[in-house]
């Protein structure tokens, strides 16, 4: 029964590969942030149930995302943070041409672990006195000396994610201006694991990993001069919470021409409310995503 089992499985992992890359069936490459990637899966995995259409979804992260896209070799780029003027102009030297929507709002989520009962909250001051390039942060103890006299060890994105652009910016206010001493990767699961294991972590990744993870994760309210707040579905739409953010796709205008392109973007505008919410994140107002699938109609 066993061996029955596990060749009817083979034969039809061969048979879901084949259907996925063969010459006849269109498909459709998307890559970028790992951060807006659930949303973009789940609408992939919707769309390929109505139109049996495949669509590939990577995450190697906003920025390398948006290098492969200004060269032309994917269709559309998930992006956890705006292009930024020097993608536009290799884009511009490499003719290609892009229209960008708004998909949803995301918070960053502050992580430690479960049995840091130390820290109540923390401010973006002391947030950028611990993460900024030439941080002399150590110790929990350098950061309020009434903490623990204990290595404070940081996890958070690698230098491709636009979840790490948008945290350096925001808290440190220079762009690639963040300590390079931390363990670093574009898999926010990696960090996860990371901040779950270790009792002296602090971390930083996007507001829906945490909601997955609440029973692995301490979140910390983050205080902007005006009073601790936590990241909610609430205090995030409002704008209430320091780290809030919108995210984005990028499609290719010469991609958006293909039949199979349009009607994913228009199916994605469809369902973009309810599936954003299923995964984690804030949808956007009703009117946006009619906004966008009006822009789509009208390129295409």
């Amino acid at each position: 029964m066993g061996k029955t089992y596990l060749f009817a499985a083979l034969v039809l992992t061969i048979l879901v590969y084949l259907t996925f890359t063969s010459p006849k069936t269109p498909t459709i490459e998307i890559d970028g942030s790992s951060t807006v990637f659930p949303i973009t899966q789940a609408i992939a995995e919707e769309f390929w149930k109505e139109h049996q259409i495949g669509v590939i979804v990577g995450i190697s992260g906003t920025g390398g995302g948006f290098k492969r896209f200004i060269r032309g070799e994917i269709d559309i780029v998930d992006a956890s943070r705006p292009i930024k003027p020097s993608e536009i102009q290799k884009a511009n030297e490499n003719g290609i041409e892009f229209l960008d929507f708004k998909i949803a709002i995301d918070g960053l989520a502050v992580v430690v672990n479960p049995q840091n009962h130390w820290v109540d909250y923390m401010t973006i001051q002391e947030l950028n006195e611990t993460w900024r390039r030439g941080s002399q942060v150590k110790y929990w103890s350098d950061i309020r000396p009434e903490w623990p006299h204990e290595k404070i060890n940081l996890y958070g994105p690698g230098t491709d994610s636009g979840t790490f652009d948008y945290f350096t910016e925001r808290v440190i206010g220079e762009e690639d201006a963040s300590r390079a001493d931390y363990t670093a990767s574009e898999d926010d699961n990696i960090i996860i694991q990371g901040v779950a294991g270790d009792p002296y972590a602090l971390g930083y990744l996007g507001y829906a990993y945490y909601k997955q993870n609440m029973d692995k994760l301490k979140i910390v309210p983050i205080d902007d001069e005006n009073g601790p707040v936590i990241p909610t579905d609430e205090t995030i739409i409002a704008g209430d919470y320091p780290l809030s953010r919108p995210l984005f796709i990028y499609v290719n205008k010469e991609a958006l021409k293909r039949p199979e392109v349009k009607a994913f973007l228009e199916f994605y505008m469809e369902k973009a409310e309810q599936l954003v919410t299923e995964v984690g994140y804030t949808p956007l107002p009703s009117s946006i995503y009619q906004e966008n699938l009006q822009r789509i109609k009208q390129e295409s």
